[in-house]
């Protein structure tokens, strides 16, 4: 039997890591001829994916499954204001997956049984990396953690740069219209993924965007029932093979209980939802990267007193320090920031947390709503179990994937689609109660049409990761032209 090893590379991000590693895991239950080795570059621009990658080197991963923490290189201190410190960090890193990748291959070289070397999975911002498979003369692959509707804006924008000379930075605050293939709808054009704007952060953008039409193929974390539109556009001919493997989510089923974990204050959290009716709970929750102005706070706080409906909000702290780009941290008292007897005033409806245990609080009964950044790991989540979304996007594509949800596929409510989060500076832009009010009273709405969507679009995407579904087809398709590398 012809055994193969996969290697993987996520950008050192929370949310690219988590995806990778499920993609990794994926692969070595499905079929016993993969193996899989993830590496793991440092540093990491958030502490929370530190702790995440030292779980995985701690914890018993399954068999045919191997994590490789990268030396943290000195020269590889992030430097915010070097907008290209990811490519200079990839760059470095080379010399070393390079040097391990080699020891690997002479291993197996020594045993007939060993798996040999059938490809690379890089990141859709890791491609810097394609060096490294094109050495070992093996082909590699781009996984996005994004979706698919994403990927084909990448192609759109590239396409018109290149194609056509349109200065994309100018579509920043524009009122232009976009007919962006794989979105059904025009698209406004200052909800363009906010590197567009900037020309330091375009091109790199463009650059990645390039590459991808090189890969081999590209593995997607959707499926295809939630994007047919765009994944029928990819697959034009034109690019790369396009393989839906999602939704990549990251579950309590793990065999891991929130209620006998060591800290008291998930299993708090765990516990208040056990009390609460069903899908009668607003969840808040924004992301590793997530946190607002005092301001904001007191909008926000206002708006879940007045509209009346059970709340859990994850509340964090703004870095202290303004022009430098620094992850949110806990409140070490909530009074701080909310309002005066906010939280007596609320006692019996609602719980402020610090970091929360999205996945597992979306996964419980009690959930009914959910306001977020809209991540597209979080969509994936929200989508996974039947919980309806109000979008509040932050940065990056977020923006891109709140106008998918809501105007696109009709399985989100908007709070404010067009809102940024100037992460070097107080954001001008404060939404309002009323508006916030508004959302939650729609998303919350018993047997609204959202709600139905959602839980159908729900059940569908179970299907598609077990036998004979869409994902789970297209995972085998992958994985025979992986194992067809080494014949």
């Amino acid at each position: 039997m012809k055994k193969a090893e996969v290697v993987l590379i996520p950008i050192p991000a929370m949310g690219h890591i988590v995806a990778l590693v499920e993609v990794a895991k994926l692969l070595v239950e499905r079929d016993d001829r993969l193996s899989t080795t993830i590496f793991i570059m440092h540093p990491v621009l958030d502490p929370s994916t530190t702790k995440y990658t030292e779980s995985l080197a701690a914890s018993t991963l399954p068999d045919r499954m191997r994590v490789v923490n990268l030396p943290n290189l000195e020269s590889n201190t992030e430097d915010t204001k070097d907008r290209n410190w990811l490519n200079s960090m990839i760059e470095s890193q080379k010399p070393r997956v390079e040097e391990y990748v080699s020891k690997m291959r002479t291993q197996s070289q020594l045993s007939p049984d060993s798996p040999q070397l059938a490809g690379f999975i890089f990141d859709t911002f890791a491609t810097g990396m394609k060096d490294v498979a094109n050495g070992f003369g093996v082909p590699w692959y781009v996984f996005s953690a994004s979706g698919a509707a994403f990927i084909c804006s990448m192609f759109y924008l590239q396409a018109l740069h290149d194609g056509e000379g349109v200065n994309l930075t100018e579509f920043k605050n524009s009122d232009a219209l976009l007919e962006v293939p794989g979105l059904a709808n025009p698209l406004p054009a200052k909800l363009l993924p906010s590197m567009v704007f900037r020309e330091d952060l375009l091109a790199i953008f463009l650059e990645h965007a390039r590459t991808l039409k090189e890969t081999r193929s590209i593995l997607v974390n959707t499926f295809l029932e939630f994007e047919s539109y765009a994944v029928h556009s990819l697959s034009n001919g034109k690019n790369p093979p396009v393989y839906p493997v999602g939704p990549m989510v990251k579950h309590v089923a793990d065999g891991r209980d929130l209620r006998s974990d060591e800290s008291n204050k998930y299993r708090d959290i765990m516990e208040w939802l056990d009390d609460q009716p069903p899908s009668s709970v607003m969840f808040l929750c924004f992301g590793s990267w997530g946190s607002f102005c005092g301001k904001q706070v007191k909008e926000i706080a206002c708006a879940l007193e007045h509209c009346g409906h059970r709340f859990l909000w994850s509340l964090r702290k703004p870095s202290s320090q303004k022009g430098k780009i620094e992850s949110p941290s806990d409140y070490l008292n909530f009074q701080e920031i909310l309002p005066e007897g906010f939280l007596d005033r609320t006692l019996e409806i609602g719980k402020v947390i610090g970091w929360a245990p999205q996945v597992d609080i979306l996964a419980h009964p009690a959930v009914g709503g959910f306001a977020s950044h809209c991540g597209w790991n979080s969509i994936l989540e929200s989508v996974r179990f039947g919980v309806p979304v109000a979008t509040w996007p932050l940065y990056a594509e977020q923006q891109f994937n709140a106008f998918q949800m809501v105007i696109d596929l009709g399985l989100a409510v908007e709070i404010k689609m067009d809102y940024w989060r100037d992460f070097l500076g107080d954001n001008e832009i404060i939404v309002s109660s009323d508006d916030i009010v508004k959302a939650i009273k729609h998303v919350m709405e018993e047997d609204s049409e959202v709600r139905k969507k959602v839980k159908e679009m729900s059940r569908i995407s179970e299907k598609s990761l077990k036998d004979g579904g869409s994902s789970f087809s297209s995972l085998g398709r992958l994985i025979e032209d992986m194992i067809d590398n080494i014949s």
